[in-house]
């Protein structure tokens, strides 16, 4: 599948999406009643300052936490009505996460580090080695299989995590600074794989506050105090800016 753009399935759907946190004055309301949606085969960025709900937003796509109220559609399913454990098979099975701090198991190898999400799904250690081996051989780490994390680079161990993040074949790649902790040539490598998989039709949701990774996707989600505050369509390198209301 190439490219997609919005006619493809509602993956991601929000409506009216408030999160609110206990605090010792009050509860902190983080989401104020967002809305958006996201389809198959986009590549969404989340740009917003420190404290703007950029991260909650995040743990809330990501079926990290549920929302306090309002509609939060994953894959069609309401991620509300879950209970903790059902809100974690979904979550390992609709969602493919890469950290800024690539979050590899030191005392494991790279094979074993791609394939836990395998074993979280229950699948037997003989079917999971060989399509833990394969993305890995696809992102030119064949030969670092058997290596522990700490004779990688800052890339190497991200496309590590990137591996792992797609063995299991999720609904959504979410990525969260995914380029933090990485050089400048580092990272732009990173982001013209992303930019590879959004080709071969992947769904993909980046969380960043730097905009020149942001003009990797196709479309910029601006959040603001707990709100989507604009938004961007990306064609051709060229921006179309608009308010959201």
């Amino acid at each position: 599948m190439s490219g997609a753009s919005k006619n493809g399935a509602c993956v991601i759907k929000a409506e009216k999406l408030v999160k609110t946190y206990p605090h010792e004055a009050g509860e902190v309301m983080a989401l104020r009643g967002v809305d958006f949606e996201i389809h198959e085969g986009e590549f969404v960025s989340i740009m917003g300052q420190s404290g703007s709900g950029k991260s909650t937003l995040l743990h809330v796509i990501g079926c990290l936490h549920k929302p306090t109220s309002g509609t939060y559609l994953l894959d069609g399913v309401d991620v509300g009505t879950l209970n903790d454990v059902e809100l974690s098979r979904l979550r390992n099975a609709k969602i493919g996460f890469v950290f800024q701090k690539f979050n590899l198991l030191s005392h494991e190898s790279i094979l074993d580090n791609v394939a836990l999400p395998l074993v979280y799904a229950g699948v037997p250690h003989r079917e999971r080695v060989e399509p833990a081996r394969r993305i890995l051989e696809r992102l030119g780490l064949g030969d670092r299989l058997r290596h522990a994390p700490s004779e990688l680079s800052g890339g190497q161990s991200q496309r590590v995590a990137i591996a792992r993040a797609l063995v299991s074949e999720p609904s959504v790649i979410l990525a969260d600074e995914p380029t933090g902790n990485l050089d400048s040539r580092t990272g732009e490598e990173i982001m013209g794989l992303f930019t590879e998989l959004h080709r071969e039709g992947r769904t993909i949701v980046q969380v960043t506050h730097d905009r020149e990774k942001a003009l990797f996707s196709q479309r910029i989600l601006h959040i603001k105090d707990g709100l989507i505050d604009r938004e961007e369509t990306l064609k051709n390198g060229r921006e179309a800016g608009h308010g959201v209301g």
